[in-house]
């Protein structure tokens, strides 16, 4: 027994040796892309950040991988198959409730006002009719993504707050539109009456705001915003956290926060494709800054 157990605590020990030489040796970096937006859009995008990173740490491949949907980067994570990613609120929650251990969040987005938070807004076509979410009532919701924080789980429990009943009473239907481009369109295009998206709402509503999907579109040239209108807009949400894989250990942690506070002054344009709008940077934040959307998710939707 005393062969056996020294055996075991042997192996353990050379597992745990081997897993910090290979991370410390990585020779690849795998970066989970969020879905919401085109792929083309978001491989373009992130493309400079693939280039930054293996100049800086000399890795043989940093791989991107643009997840169809919000639950492909959370199961990636979760599964050891992806080291890095940025996520939402709600994105971080699911992870954290199903696995504590799995990553840590390094930093997350400030915005131009120098807050750290965002919103989920209600927009709407001017030719609805729709002024405000009253006006809704009997009308079809659009939702971005399950896992999403702006796009389903704030609207979920906070609309509610305003028009007094669940979501599913108050409107005829709702139906999720993969991803946030998708339901912005939906609502552009008639398809929903509102759709429930990001959106920092700092500075002019003519130029989407300042940074969100409401922007990024607008930029683009999908949509008009003189065609829109906010018909509601959420408390304000803690912004999404940059992850990285806690297999990694404490150095990457520390050596992937030096580079991205890094990276607004040293190439802006590669920091704006990547984040979609005007930030002012990148500030450092703990697990405990989303105990609060954990708990809400956990409530609301469970892991």
């Amino acid at each position: 027994m005393l062969k056996k157990a020294l055996f075991a605590a042997t192996a353990l020990v050379a597992l745990a040796v081997g897993a910090a030489a290979n991370a410390a040796d990585l020779k690849e970096f795998r970066v989970g892309i969020l879905g919401g937006e085109n792929e083309a859009d978001r491989l373009r995008n992130y493309a400079c950040l693939a280039d930054h990173l293996k100049k800086e740490f000399g890795f043989e491949k940093v791989s991107l991988f643009p997840a169809a949907d919000y639950d492909g980067v959370i199961q990636g994570l979760l599964g050891g198959t992806l080291d890095f990613a940025e996520l939402g609120a709600s994105g971080y929650a699911a992870v954290a409730i199903k696995d504590p251990k799995a990553v840590t969040p390094i930093l997350t987005t400030q915005q131009t006002d120098g807050s750290t938070g965002y919103y989920s807004i209600g927009l709407a076509l001017k030719s609805s009719g729709i002024k405000t979410i009253m006006d809704a009532k009997g009308k079809k919701l659009g939702y971005a993504d399950p896992d999403s924080t702006s796009g389903y789980l704030v609207p979920l429990t906070q609309i509610p707050k305003t028009t007094g009943m669940p979501n599913d009473k108050f409107f005829g239907s709702t139906q999720f539109n993969g991803g946030h481009e998708n339901n912005l369109l939906a609502a552009y295009d008639g398809k929903v009456d509102v759709a429930v998206d990001d959106s920092s709402g700092v500075g002019d509503f003519k130029d989407g705001f300042t940074s969100g999907t409401f922007r990024k579109e607008v930029d683009k040239g999908a949509v008009d915003p003189n065609k829109l209108v906010e018909v509601w807009r959420s408390p304000l949400i803690p912004n999404g956290p940059l992850v990285v894989r806690n297999a990694l250990g404490t150095e990457w942690q520390t050596k992937l926060s030096d580079f991205f506070m890094k990276l607004p002054t040293a190439d802006a344009k590669c920091f704006n494709a990547v984040e979609g709008g005007d930030f002012k940077g990148y500030v450092k934040v703990t697990p405990d800054f989303y105990n609060a959307v954990i708990d809400v998710r956990k409530a609301a939707i469970g892991g």
